[in-house]
């Protein structure tokens, strides 16, 4: 008993005198881990370019934004689209797999409890050491998380599941973007369709006409040959209306998550008056866009980790405890006689490992800059979508009042060239030509309001949902 006191005495003071050293180790250590600066997004305005008025507050998204189209037909297929689209399944079973990181991360910083047990046959010389040997135990560990370690870790998975989910968001929004964007622009085939057959009827009856004064002697063979190639070729063209449609169909067949050419959409009108742009949108509201948010997680994750690898230069301390007993009969496994029990401490510091340390935290440092500047590039981005829209639907209406014009201006001509062409004062080509300009400024026309549709769904996608 006096030798194992004289022992324990030994290893405490042999102990004791080596703490300078570890002291010195984790100060050096401490002192050659870097400091990360702290990260700022781009400067912005409080307004955007093309809104002219201030605003007071940024308004909230709209979760069905596109009701305010006043569609019947869209919202079926919004629906429809947000209800099975596998975009939208993925970007979902993605968030699950970050969820689950997360509690992965969060079960580290708990205490870990197992269990095992045992059977062994040994050997030897003596009779004493031969037999079997049963045994069986609980073992408990857990680390004290010193230095934040398993914190940060935990905030940078917490971090990385909230931008899978910004990005499931986000894919929704793109999902009722398109399936919008695809509708009106089948609307807008569905107008120009129209106005094809009312041309094509326009010169039926033209040829009609021709054909029975070619028939008395009145005009040529030529005459009725140039309106008959009129109708083939407009024909022609209502027909590439007709294939244009038909992909739009299975485009939002698609959308919805079902075969191409089991949805149909019945012919129809779209509304008669766009959703209004409030003026004074503040720049406030990119904050709801989910993309930005995503990038902005992604980046402040990155920064977790780097916190998260700058504490492998400091020392890490882990308690374990075991308890459980070993016996060579296996009746007697649980009896006091064979119980066994032991309590550890263990702290780790390395000192030599080739610069791996410093090679994990200089790569967790470049991940930083490289989600920074994601972060960035992605508020940039947002900013000119918004610009982009703004000034695309000045401009559209700006155009469409001028093609109005024109429209009425060709309309008039027509009604004038076919007055005088049936009454003999003008030529064949000259109701042609007007009829052909009408037919042009019409298609025009129907095509800068579907632009303006277009770039309406685009501003509310840039503004993430709505401007109410």
């Amino acid at each position: 008993m006096r030798k194992t006191e004289k022992e324990t005495m030994f290893e405490t003071k042999r102990l004791l005198s080596l703490t300078p050293l570890l002291a010195a180790l984790v100060l050096a250590a401490c002192a050659s881990v870097p400091v990360s600066e702290p990260l700022t997004p781009p400067a912005t305005p409080a307004l955007f370019k093309h809104s002219a008025l201030a605003a007071s507050a940024a308004p909230q998204a709209q979760a069905d934004w596109w009701k305010a189209f006043a569609d019947p037909q869209l919202d079926v297929l919004t629906e429809r689209a947000l209800a099975r689209n596998t975009s939208l399944q993925q970007a979902a079973a993605r968030l699950a797999q970050a969820r689950a990181l997360l509690r992965g991360s969060d079960a580290n910083r708990a205490l870990q409890l197992g269990g095992s047990a045992g059977a062994g046959r040994q050997g030897g010389d003596a009779a004493q050491s031969r037999g079997t040997l049963y045994s069986a135990g609980l073992n408990a560990s857990y680390e004290i998380d010193l230095m934040g370690r398993l914190s940060k870790a935990s905030q940078a998975a917490a971090l990385d599941a909230k931008a899978a989910e910004s990005l499931l968001q986000n894919a929704r929004l793109l999902v009722q973007a398109e399936v919008a964007q695809s509708y009106f622009a089948l609307r807008a085939l569905d107008a120009e369709r129209a106005l094809m057959r009312d041309t094509v009827s326009a010169y039926q009856d033209t040829l009609r006409l021709t054909e029975r004064r070619h028939a008395g002697g009145d005009v040529a063979e030529l005459d009725v040959v140039r309106v008959r190639t009129e109708v083939a070729a407009t024909q022609s063209q209502a027909l590439a209306l007709d294939r244009r449609r038909a992909e739009l169909e299975h485009a939002l067949a698609l959308l919805a998550g079902e075969l191409p050419g089991s949805l149909s959409v019945a012919e129809g009108n779209w509304a008669e008056t766009l959703p209004k742009v409030p003026a004074g949108l503040p720049s406030a509201m990119l904050e709801r866009r989910p993309d930005v948010a995503a990038a902005q997680s992604t980046m402040r994750a990155a920064q977790a980790r780097l916190g998260v690898a700058q504490t492998a230069w400091f020392p890490s301390l882990a308690l374990t405890a075991s308890a459980g007993g070993a016996s060579p009969e296996l009746s007697d496994l649980f009896k006091s006689s064979a119980g066994l029990w032991g309590l550890n401490a263990l702290l780790n510091l390395p000192l030599l490992d080739g610069g791996r340390r410093e090679a994990g935290v200089q790569g967790a440092a470049a991940q930083l800059d490289l989600a920074a500047a994601g972060y960035r590039e992605q508020v940039l981005q947002a900013f000119r979508d918004v610009e982009d829209q703004l000034s695309a639907l000045t401009l559209l209406q700006a155009q469409a009042e001028v093609q109005a014009q024109a429209v009425a201006s060709a309309t008039r001509a027509l009604q004038l060239s076919d007055t005088r062409y049936r009454n003999g004062l003008v030529s064949q080509l000259e109701l042609l030509d007007a009829r052909r300009s009408e037919l042009a400024n019409r298609r025009q026309a129907l095509q800068l309001r579907a632009a303006q549709y277009q770039s309406t769904v685009a501003l509310i996608k840039a503004l993430g949902g709505g401007w109410v």
